[in-house]
């Protein structure tokens, strides 16, 4: 706990130390790397609830600076496991008895380890061979104190840290990271999700999930089917398969295709350790820990976005991603096309010639520069999306993407009553002189619109400039003061003391009025985004 609290203070008086400074955007770039690596650093260090927070805290490039992604995008939920003591003394309060009355045997060294649960490898006494998540010992009462640790210092931070204009909203961040990881920590909700995905598939014969057993389940312990297969990453055994590596990143597709645009669950963490792949190209999916949920709005917009995009009807997928919460208010449409137009033009065939890594960074960097903010419900699919992407790389390195994707899509469009003919006439409506005739109206309106976008966001910058400025000038005089009365105290001085406590009280209270206004001024400017997103 004290190295976490002297960590986020070494930050917060760097961040201060800058402000106060007024540094060139390049040595803030570097100042972020520095804290990601201090970061990464420590939470290798301390391991817990920690690296599970980075693994998520890595997945919002919409919120934090590239520098600070950079360092801690590739952090792996890997820990030495525990003491096999401690976890035969967790099964053994789990199961109320000896492990004898349940299994057979059991391996004691863990075929995995991560920051919440341990995997094992044991037999049932009716022979059959299952896997045994357990949760590692005291892992409740570390998060527990890593949570208390962590709304202390995000307290901190959001009352005296002064805020970069991207508006991060660090209660909801931490809000956002607080439900994930008690989700996980309860074993029978991965249960309950588990049945949830063996009653999607159960008609799919190109997907296996395991089986659970419920009478051995308990919030610390799931025990489920052991299931051999080959991980994607195996090249040697993926290339002796019965199916082609592009056959199976259909099969891929076709497995997560539906979860990201139907209403329902979908698996948020689809890395090569989860999907397996047995000898006769059987989809295995494993853990069910993270999840996300798609309501039945978000699921009609996805498709009208993904319709849009592949036709290249821009204008469609500007106008799903308005109503997803993707845009902010001030985001002109015409300009979003363009963008969407010049990414989708980029020619397949250069994709082998690229720095992958480098791409996303750079878009990480465009999506912070441009009015585009991922809503907190999105960040799980954008994390299951962006990791089988990379799957898919790997298996259809001879191919172009496009092509993997585009029947894939276009077979889940014909099940759910459409066809080709109305993906014909998304096309056609995307088309330049459909679409000039059709949007004349708005674009006679389209200038005095920019005006008035420009006009509102100046006045909002220049209001935010004030409130923070004057917020950050008495948050100084209250140090100032409080040094002060240090100064007078040691010295034994009754003038330092007393003008101290003057000062500090004075500015305190000032402090606090502009923290206040601060906040109605914020909460003001989140509901007229909210009922100017209402209009699109």
């Amino acid at each position: 706990m004290s190295k976490l609290l002297s960590m986020a203070f070494i930050i917060f008086l760097q961040i201060y130390w800058y402000k106060l400074r007024k540094k060139p955007e390049s040595d803030w770039e570097k100042l972020w790397e520095s804290i990601g690596g201090r970061f990464r650093s420590t939470v290798f260090e301390l391991e817990g609830l920690l690296i599970k927070i980075g693994q998520l805290l890595s997945t919002r490039a919409d919120l934090l600076p590239g520098g600070f992604i950079r360092q801690i995008q590739d952090l792996t939920d890997k820990v030495p496991p525990s003491e096999w003591e401690e976890i035969e003394e967790v099964l053994h309060e789990e199961w109320k008895g000896p492990l004898e009355q349940t299994l057979l045997s059991i391996d004691k060294k863990a075929v995995a380890s991560a920051s919440i649960g341990e995997v094992y490898r044991g037999m049932l006494k009716n022979g059959q061979s299952v896997a045994i998540k357990v949760q590692r010992p005291h892992i409740q009462s570390i998060i527990k104190t890593d949570l208390r640790t962590l709304s202390m210092i995000i307290w901190f931070a959001h009352h005296f840290v002064p805020m970069p204009k991207g508006f991060i909203n660090l209660k909801v961040l931490f809000k956002e990271l607080k439900e994930v990881i008690v989700r996980e920590l309860d074993f029978l909700q991965e249960k309950n999700n588990l049945v949830h995905f063996q009653k999607r598939f159960k008609d799919v014969d190109k997907v296996k999930i395991p089986d659970v057993y419920p009478e051995w389940s308990t919030p610390k312990v799931l025990v489920m089917e052991w299931i051999v297969g080959n991980k994607l990453t195996d090249k040697e055994k993926i290339d002796q398969l019965e199916v082609t590596q592009h056959d199976l990143a259909e099969r891929l597709l076709e497995v997560f295709l539906p979860q990201w645009l139907e209403p329902g669950m979908f698996h948020a963490d689809p890395h090569s350790g989860n999907i397996l792949v047995s000898n006769e190209g059987q989809i295995i999916l494993l853990d069910f820990g993270m999840v996300g949920e798609i309501s039945k709005r978000d699921a009609t917009y996805f498709q009208a976005l993904i319709e849009g995009l592949l036709s290249k009807n821009y204008h469609k997928a500007v106008e799903s991603l308005t109503h997803l919460g993707f845009l902010l208010p001030e985001a002109e449409p015409r300009t979003m096309e363009r963008l969407l137009a010049e990414l989708m033009s980029f020619q397949p065939e250069k994709w082998r010639e690229m720095d992958f890594l480098q791409l996303k960074l750079e878009m990480n960097d465009m999506i912070q520069a441009l009015p585009i903010q991922v809503p907190t419900r999105f960040v799980f699919l954008g994390r299951s999306f962006l990791t089988l992407e990379g799957q898919l790389r790997n298996l259809s390195q001879e191919d172009e993407l496009l092509s993997v994707v585009k029947p894939v899509f276009i077979e889940w469009l014909s099940k759910q009553g459409n066809n080709k003919w109305s993906f014909f006439l998304i096309w056609l409506q995307s088309q330049p002189l459909f679409k000039t005739v059709h949007s004349f109206t708005e674009f006679l309106k389209l200038p005095q619109t920019l005006e008035n976008m420009k006009e509102t966001e100046q006045r909002r910058h220049f209001q935010f400039s004030i409130y923070e400025n004057n917020k950050k000038q008495f948050f100084q005089l209250t140090l100032l003061g409080l040094i002060g009365m240090g100064i007078g105290i040691y010295t034994s001085h009754q003038l330092i003391i007393q003008l101290s406590v003057g000062v500090s009280l004075i500015s305190s209270f000032g402090y606090l009025i502009y923290t206040l206004k601060l906040k109605k001024w914020m909460k003001y400017m989140h509901q007229k985004r909210g009922s100017r997103g209402q209009v699109h």
